[in-house]
Order: structure tokens, then C-alpha cells, then sequence
């Protein structure tokens, strides 16, 4: 399947992309996040949160949509 994954604030900083666009043969989140890991080792010591299709999921949900987002915490005002 081919999925489109956001980066924002620091996650963007570290990735250097705002989106990336590849095909992605695993089946839950955890398997995406650790190929991530393995292509960018910064975002391994970074708190973030994931989006799947514009609402939050778990490491354990199963990829079905097409767009994932890595959001870093957000700040409370």
C-alpha cells in the first residue's frame, strides 16, 4: 500500500520534509514508526503522537488509511 506521512514542528525539523510519500508492506503503526526509526534515529528520543487519516491512534491500530501524522505535543494556553 502507498501512504503519505506528515511531519510537523520538531518531527519536520528532524525528517527535513514536511511529507513523504513511499510504499509501506507492514500492517500496524509500530511496524511503520520503527522503519521510520531506522531512517531518521532522532525521532526514536522524540514524544509524538500519530494520526491516521486526521484522528489519533495507538502503535497497536492497523494501517488503513492512506495519510499518517507525526504531531509533536502540543502547548496548552
Amino acid at each position: 500500500m502507498y501512504i503519505t506521512v506528515k511531519y510537523f514542528g520538531q518531527i519536520a525539523e528532524i525528517t527535513q520534509k514536511e511529507e513523504e510519500f513511499f510504499e509501506f508492506s507492514g500492517h500496524q503503526i509500530s511496524e511503520l514508526l520503527e522503519m521510520l526509526y531506522s531512517r531518521y534515529k532522532a525521532l526514536k528520543n522524540k514524544d509524538f503522537q500519530v494520526a491516521q487519516n486526521q484522528e489519533l491512534v495507538s502503535v497497536e491500530t492497523k494501517v488503513t488509511g492512506n495519510e499518517i501524522a507525526l504531531l509533536p505535543p502540543f502547548a496548552g494556553g
